[in-house]
């Protein structure tokens, strides 16, 4: 309709049976619209309710290990977590350490590396192993690990494994040490001069 009046405006509005709705106040002149104002605001207010159910709500499960844990606990703890991310959960998954554990971090991300590797077809790794105070964390997302971090995974768990056969060698030197028979030097027994016949 061009640019109106704010009365010729309302009168076309009027006419129609319908609102003089201002869409664009910041324009100038202000844009305005003729519109059922009602079915408007009902359209916007399906329309908010259909982006809302759309969203998704993610929900943070965790799940706790500690560093001596026996095969059966695991296997059950990892079923747990195979579950959560299978229904579509984030999963924290927290070793606990108590007293001396804290001198042995490997144990704890021993632990989480074969969780990681035990679910890695519904899920992977966000965020990889980290000490947090007496606690190391990792989080996993639902979805299959890509090429690049099961690569990344790989070569990370190779190193941990490198590092973890040094100590088992050192252990095992200094084991060997340990039993080793002390060793007695033994001198020749010196012999007489013995005098020849003239």
């Amino acid at each position: 309709m061009g640019i109106q009046s704010l009365p010729d405006a309302l009168e076309a509005a009027q006419e129609v049976g319908l609102d003089l709705v201002e869409v664009a106040d910041k324009a100038d002149p202000p844009v305005c619209r003729i519109m059922d104002y009602g079915k408007f605001k009902y359209e916007q207010s399906q329309r908010a309710k259909e982006s809302r159910k759309k969203a998704t709500h993610v929900l943070v499960k965790e799940m706790k290990y500690r560093p001596k844990i026996g095969p059966g606990d695991f296997e059950t703890k990892t079923r747990k977590v195979e579950k959560f991310l299978v229904n579509g959960s984030k999963v924290k998954v927290t070793i606990m350490f108590r007293g001396r554990e804290m001198q042995h971090p490997e144990l704890g991300r021993r632990i989480l590396d074969k969780v990681a590797e035990a679910v890695t077809h519904v899920g992977r790794v966000e965020l990889y192993p980290k000490q947090d105070g007496r606690n190391m964390i990792m989080v996993l997302v639902p979805g299959q690990a890509t090429r690049k971090q099961r690569e990344a995974e790989a070569d990370r768990r190779v190193v941990v494994e490198e590092s973890d056969a040094e100590v088992s060698e050192n252990e095992e030197l200094a084991g060997e040490l340990d039993e080793a028979p002390a060793t007695e030097t033994v001198q020749p027994e010196s012999q007489p001069n013995e005098q020849l016949p003239a």
